[in-house]
Parts: structure tokens; sequence; C-alpha cells
């Protein structure tokens, strides 16, 4: 038994689990309203997860998430506009009601698509999670005939252990230039 989707309290010396009052993950020390609830639920790495199309009403925790994840240095900041672009082709990890996980398809042509904000809880990473969102990605981009997915990722492991490589067909390179210091 766990306290509800969250991340690390730092002010305990155990892990517990919490919830913005709103419904979003986050930590009681950080900015904002943080609320610590005191029901206990069966919530836990072994709650079975599903995978499902990500909708509109999941937006309120998915910008949590992805809140969650910006702080940690692990996404780039997403606007609720952006966000909302997503969903049509965005998926969802579901457990106990709770969104664990989210990653979504933007399919740039028909040559090309890139894995875009994919985040796991803590909890649930290293159990598959991450691996079943990755694979719902790639469906979508069979199901469209794009030719190629990408992923920019601080986790090439991650996403070689899905299929994915360094190398795009012939032997190219992709090659960046960054505009701007920051995002």
């Amino acid at each position: 038994m766990i306290w509800q989707l969250g991340g690390k309290c730092h002010r305990s010396d155990f892990h517990r689990e919490f919830i913005y009052a709103g419904g979003f993950p986050g930590c009681c020390g950080k900015t904002g309203d943080w609320e610590l609830k005191s029901k206990m639920t069966d919530f836990s790495a072994d709650s079975a997860v599903v995978v499902r199309p990500a909708t509109r009403e999941d937006l309120p925790q998915l910008a949590g998430l992805v809140d969650y994840f910006v702080e940690e240095n692990r996404l780039l900041p997403r606007t609720s506009d952006e966000l909302e672009d997503l969903i049509p082709f965005g998926f969802v990890a579901i457990a106990a009601g709770q969104i664990v996980g989210f990653a979504a398809l933007e399919i740039y042509s028909s040559k090309l698509a890139e894995i875009r904000s994919l985040a796991v809880m803590p909890l649930f990473q290293g159990k598959g999670v991450g691996r079943k969102l990755v694979e719902q990605c790639v469906e979508l981009a069979v199901s469209r005939s794009v030719l190629e997915v990408m992923a920019i990722t601080s986790n090439d492991g991650f996403f070689k252990s899905c299929g994915f490589d360094f190398t795009l067909p012939g032997e190219k390179k992709a090659l960046f230039v960054q505009t701007r210091q920051q995002y």
C-alpha cells in the first residue's frame, strides 16, 4: 500500500506518494497548494496497467504528469495547447484509475514521425509500461504508413531495447543546431 499518484516527498525518510489537491502529481514542498492524501489505496507497482488512447478528459492529469517530469529536468515544458495537440495521437497508461504514463506520436510527414513526451512515473519504470506506450506509438505510425519513427532521448538504451537504432537508412545522420539558449 502506498499513497496515491505522485513523487517522492523530500520531507520524509520513506517513499510516500501524494497528489495535488486538483489531481496533479507533485511534492508538498514545491510551489502550489499540495495536499497529502490520507486515504490509502491498492495502488502499487503491481497494479494492472492498461494502455489506451488519450482523451481530452485526461488533460488535467497529463499536465500534472508532464509538470512532474519538467521539474525533474526529464521533459521539456509543454503548454496546455501543445498537450491538447498531442491528444489525438497520444496514449496513456492507467493503473488504479490514475495516469502513470504517457507518450504521443507527432507525425511530420509520410516519411517521419517522432515519439514525444514519453513519461512513466518512477514506481512503474522498468515494468514494461514505457515499452507498451512506445509500441502503441509505433503501431499508430505503421497504421498511418509512416516510414520512420524517431525519438530524441537521454535514455538511448531504452529506445534501443525497443528496436530503435542510431543510424538512418543509407548511413545518414540527424544533425541539429540550437537556435536559442532555452526552450
